[in-house]
């Protein structure tokens, strides 16, 4: 069996009696773990629920480890190591865009009770991103000409850019493919009513079993940060 090494993860210990399993709390990409989940909005109200909080840090984000092959973040290279950070108990996971794509596959190497995905696109966008440009636009060469490469490319540029288009290319080696196999544990599905990447979300809803569908307000990043998606969460985990 191959081993991977865990990602780092923020543990929020519960201040109150246990209540439930931990939750996991997996970020979106070219953001990070306390800027998606603050704490004060997330880990704290979990903990005086009697909830552990357990926030991943993901390759090439503030807070993970930097990346120096593609090799090294493949879909089940991140996978296997955000469950290595999970270990073997049961848990809730709550992933957000990028973290939403990781986490429909996670079920499959982690106990999950009940799962969340937040701002999930039925489309994998790696593939089709410019890495050449991509690559040249951050080192100060002209900026990609398709919108989609350019769209990457401002999202990374201020950060380390090298991991995060090593990450774009390891995942992009192993698509996101719900066809594949969906998750059968209770799963909550919820999309911001402003947000495009979100589109087309209702198809993944009808691929997983009994699965519900909250709309909240807001664009992407907006959703994720308004108090509608929050409490939509922590109903569906019984806090």
């Amino acid at each position: 069996m191959t081993s991977f090494a865990a990602l780092p993860a923020t543990r929020t210990a519960p201040t109150a009696e246990v209540s439930g399993p931990p939750v996991v709390l997996v970020h979106g990409f070219a953001s990070n773990g306390a800027a998606d989940w603050p704490a004060e909005r997330w880990a704290d109200a979990l903990a005086a629920a009697g909830r552990e909080t357990i926030v991943v840090h993901l390759p090439g984000h503030v807070g993970g480890p930097a990346v120096s092959s593609a090799d090294e973040v493949t879909t089940t290279q991140v996978l296997g190591r955000i469950a290595a950070a999970v270990g073997d108990q049961e848990v809730d996971v709550v992933g957000y865009s990028l973290g939403a794509r990781l986490a429909w596959d996670l079920v499959s190497s982690v106990r999950v009770r009940r799962l969340v995905l937040g701002g999930l696109s039925p489309m994998e966008p790696f593939g089709a991103v410019d890495l050449a440009a991509a690559r040249a636009a951050v080192q100060g060469g002209p900026q990609p000409t398709d919108m989609l490469t350019g769209i990457i490319t401002s999202m990374v540029a201020q950060q380390d850019a090298t991991s995060l288009l090593l990450l774009v290319e390891g995942l992009a080696r192993e698509p996101f493919n719900p066809a594949a196999g969906a998750p059968t544990v209770p799963t909550l599905f919820l999309a911001g009513e402003a947000d495009p990447m979100a589109q087309g979300i209702d198809h993944l809803v009808g691929l997983v079993p009994d699965a519900r569908l909250v709309r909240v307000p807001g664009d992407h990043l907006g959703a994720l940060a308004g108090e509608d998606l929050r409490k939509a969460v922590f109903e569906f985990l019984d806090i």
